[in-house]
């Protein structure tokens, strides 16, 4: 046998271990039922994070736990396209070489993006592999290839045919630098100072009356379509019903009353531009007003609606030069500096603008009454439960989803125009050409739609998808629905939710039963991470310090539900430590030649001491079979620490120190060989390693039948034996604190007196 160094170093055996590991990450024949973990599948582009870390940790732990017991377990792994993100990425690639990414045709374009993939996507699935992760990498899914592809396409054809997608000009977030609609996912609001601009509006056919309005964004107003007041408002009751007139164009509009204006705001007087502000979008539906677009895609002022000054020139410039206008003409009343939010692309960096626009979306209201159902019946639990209120309040306030993008990477929408504006939405070019010879036109007739899916349409489908789906396939037969998905709390809506409206729409069946919504992690102060404030902490950085156990172990240590992590290197220390600890009593078993890997079913017990350590061991087996049952993942690491360090070092192990029991050396061995097999699925590294070189066996991945099993253990002898060890803290207590005093004598006298085996080991552990 070989002897394990003196000193812990992951770095000496973590990639051995994991490459000699790899083909045990598949899933196996079993009678004992399935396990499915869905991957989030982290973007193309991505890189390993904490966030990643937290997660990705957490699911191994579960994946290898259940795949230990017994079960087919599944940890279904892949790589989302992330189509802004990617598209973002290549783009400035292609500037670093001189080229416009304009000027490439759609078609060059995408060959660049698989290119640049094939070449540097995918980096992240080396890290999890670098963290532990024991997913079946062959087994990966993306979400651009090709039997994904066939996949959202009969998915979207099939939401068209049953009227649950539409095409409509709707009020959208508008990214001028990428030219696209994005997600409120994709927005970060930055509390920002802001200047409020009161104008005034002249009345009509009134001599010199005026109304003033105040607006953060007065070169909107070409845009406006009424002036709104709240109806008890007696400053303005006289003005509803008239009209009043935008300055430097002349075009009337109407004064309206309507609940919604805050009195006590600004002026009181609110500009209503429907196409530029989502909540005069409600109020322009309301009143059945214009809508008029004065910002086109780039973020220039439109020329059909506004003044000369001011045409085709950009939004940040024509702010400035209309206030200044305004102010030469006097029709600024004042300025009043402001706090307000601000929405950015947190892609772009570009401020967000309301847009009018035709887009794709989906209906899902219905979807959502039967998704909320769901949960509220049970069904699907989440864990900790507060998330449950975060998702029915989203899912009870549901809007249709906007699922366009108006960029080139991405699943493009299988919709096809006809000369006339007739659509044909069908799953290829042949299906639709069929389609449209029915109405009389030919195939080249028609042209596609240029827009491409939301990225969360494809990834709404991944529980089933990955699967196999629309075929019926056998994995999918075993492995859904599946078991538990992890994820972070900021997609319960933009993913969780939409897996769960998809799932039942196609699947007839929910997509899992739990969801187990991890905490953000947070430097040690408790501030979120941030490259600006230089706190970000690099999961691989700290792999290469102290090894991929020591993070992982502290990962799952900090996981208290409900409350944030607040990560730092000091923790890790510790749990550095505590695997220290582990590493230094397999040492000195080896050095006793302890024989490892007996089961301890087989094993007669005699010794009260012997009993006592297994029935702590089977009580740590109970303990972290609960503890995974109920996500608590910071409970199993406690239990694994209190075991190894309280009830096998601080005391077991002494006792063995200065003798030769046989049958005690063979308690000790099968104990420390199921105590690894314990703790396998949180340091899976340093287990495994010990495990081959201690000759228990050549890995703990898979199921086995060495765990202390049914074996009976005697209440009576456990309770005796914990009393005594109870004695012995007092005595070393006492002992450290106050030297060989008179109690600490009095102690050592209650030790001498213990009758039977126990009064053998005194000597060797006071």
């Amino acid at each position: 046998m070989k002897l394990l160094d003196k000193t812990y170093d992951p770095s000496q055996f973590e990639k051995d271990v994991y490459n000699r590991s790899i083909a045990w990450f598949y899933p196996t024949n079993s009678a004992n039922g399935f396990y499915t973990v869905l991957m989030p599948p982290p973007n193309v582009t991505g890189s390993l994070h904490m966030g990643h870390a937290l997660t990705y940790t957490i699911q191994d732990i579960l994946i290898r736990y259940n795949r230990q017991n017994g079960l087919s377990a599944l940890w279904q792994p892949g790589m989302d396209h992330a189509g802004i993100a990617t598209q973002m990425v290549v783009s400035r690639e292609l500037e670093k070489e001189g080229i416009d990414v304009n000027s490439l045709t759609r078609e060059e374009l995408i060959e660049r993006i698989l290119e640049w993939k094939e070449q540097s996507g995918g980096k992240i699935f080396d890290q999890q592999k670098a963290l532990g992760c024991s997913a079946p990498w062959s087994l990966s899914r993306f979400t651009m290839d090709k039997q994904f592809c066939e996949a959202v396409n009969e998915a979207f054809v099939a939401l068209y045919e049953d009227n649950l997608i539409f095409r409509a000009k709707r009020l959208v977030n508008w990214d001028t630098k990428l030219q696209t609609a994005i997600s409120d996912l994709e927005i970060q609001n930055k509390e920002e100072e802001g200047i409020l601009w009161y104008i005034k509006y002249n009345i009509v056919d009134s001599s010199g009356e005026f109304i003033t309005v105040a607006t953060t964004r007065p070169e909107t107003m070409f845009g406006d379509a009424a002036v709104a007041v709240h109806p008890d408002d007696d400053r303005y009751k006289n003005f509803v019903g008239k009209q009043v007139i935008i300055p430097y164009t002349n075009r009337k509009i109407p004064v309206i009353a309507d609940d919604y204006v805050d009195r006590n705001k600004g002026s009181g007087c609110l500009k209503i531009t429907p196409a530029h502000d989502f909540n005069d979008f409600i109020i322009g539906q309301r009143h059945n007003l214009e809508m008029i677009t004065v910002l086109d895609v780039v973020g220039h002022m439109v020329p059909e609606y506004v003044p000369e000054f001011l045409k085709c020139i950009y939004l940040k410039k024509a702010r400035n030069l209309l206030v200044r206008k305004l102010k030469e003409d006097e029709l600024l009343v004042k300025e009043e500096k402001i706090l307000h939010s601000v929405p950015y692309g947190d892609r772009s960096g570009t401020v967000i603008e309301p847009r009018l626009t035709d887009q794709w979306f989906i209906e899902t209201s219905s979807l959502a009454e039967l998704a909320i159902k769901a949960v509220e019946e049970g069904q699907i639990k989440f864990y900790p439960a507060k998330w449950e209120n975060t998702y029915f309040d989203w899912m009870r306030n549901i809007e249709p989803w906007c699922i366009s993008r108006q960029i080139v990477w991405g699943h493009r929408i299988p919709a096809w125009y006809g000369p006339n504006g007739e659509v044909f939405v069908e799953k290829n070019e042949d299906d639709a050409a069929l389609a449209a010879a029915k109405c009389g036109f030919s195939v080249e007739q028609l042209y596609r739609e240029t827009d491409v899916l939301d990225t969360w349409f494809s990834s709404a489908l991944w529980p089933f998808v990955t699967l196999g789906w629309p075929e019926q396939t056998e994995k999918l037969a075993k492995y859904y629905p599946t078991s538990v998905l992890v994820t972070g709390f900021d997609i319960i809506f933009f993913w969780v939710a939409r897996m769960i409206m998809m799932s039942q729409y196609f699947m007839k069946e929910i997509p899992f039963k739990n969801v187990y919504i991890h905490a953000l992690v947070r430097d040690e102060k408790g501030q979120k991470m941030s490259k600006s404030k230089g706190n970000v902490i690099d999961p691989l950085g700290i792999m290469n310090e102290f090894g991929a156990d020591a993070l992982r172990f502290t990962l799952a240590f900090l996981s208290v539900p409900g409350r944030d992590v607040k990560f730092g290197k000091e923790q890790v220390k510790i749990s550095r430590n505590f695997i220290t600890k582990i590493w230094n009593a397999a040492r000195f078993l080896q050095f006793k030649e302890i024989p490892f890997g007996i089961k301890l079913s087989n094993t007669k017990i005699t010794s009260k001491l012997g009993n006592w350590v297994i029935a702590k061991l089977k009580k740590l087996v109970r303990d972290i079979e609960q503890n995974i049952r109920d996500y608590r993942f910071d409970y199993a690491t406690r239990n694994i620490q209190f075991f190894l360090r309280d009830i096998f070092c601080d005391f077991f192990i002494e006792t063995i120190k200065f003798q030769d029991d046989g049958e005690i050396l063979a308690i000790a061995g099968g104990v420390f060989s199921d105590f690894l097999r314990i703790t396998n699925p949180f340091l899976p590294f340093v287990t495994d390693h010990l495990a081959k070189v201690l000759g228990i066996c050549d890995s703990f991945v898979l199921a086995n039948d060495g765990v202390v099993g049914d074996i009976t253990t005697s209440e009576e002898d456990e309770k005796e034996v914990d009393k005594f060890v109870e004695l012995v803290h007092e005595v070393r207590s006492e002992k450290q604190a106050n030297g060989e005093s008179d109690e600490y004598t009095l102690l050592c006298e209650k030790l001498k007196a213990w009758p039977g085996e126990l009064k053998n080991v005194i000597g060797i552990v006071v």
